[in-house]
């Protein structure tokens, strides 16, 4: 049996368990942390750095270094180190997983009547992403 993403409904169990999906849904209650990472899969794979973040939603460092943190420790941003810089990033293969572990009974096990919500159709990026990390 396959989800509306495709994918095989044991997989999409194993990976995201209730409580990682809670967790996320609990750090993107903030409208500031859910404003940054709306900002963040807007930018795709480029991401920003925290200065550049800051300046485009008006808050201030200190206010936005506790949210950068919240989000990367949920899992919901990569931070990769460049120079003195962190560069953060949204981490699209694992909204991709939160979307599929919601809707892994669309359609009560019809994912044809639910449309397309393949990975590939909602988000490329997010499926050469998902291959590079393997």
């Amino acid at each position: 049996m396959r989800n509306c993403f495709n994918i095989p409904i044991n997989i999409v169990t194993l990976n995201m368990k209730k409580l990682t999906a809670t967790t996320i849904f609990e750090s993107l209650s903030s409208p500031v942390r859910l404003d940054v990472y709306r900002l963040l899969v807007k930018k795709g794979t480029e991401g920003m750095v925290a200065g550049e973040i800051g300046s485009a939603l008006d808050v201030p460092p200190t206010n936005l270094s506790f949210h950068l943190k919240t989000l990367a420790h949920t899992g919901l941003l990569t931070v990769e180190q460049e120079g003195r810089y962190q560069r953060y990033r949204a981490n699209l293969p694992l909204m991709m997983e939160l979307i599929a572990y919601l809707t892994e009974e669309c359609c009560d096990g019809n994912p044809g009547e639910c449309g397309d919500f393949s990975a590939q159709s909602i988000c490329p990026q997010s499926i050469d992403t998902q291959s590079e990390m393997k």
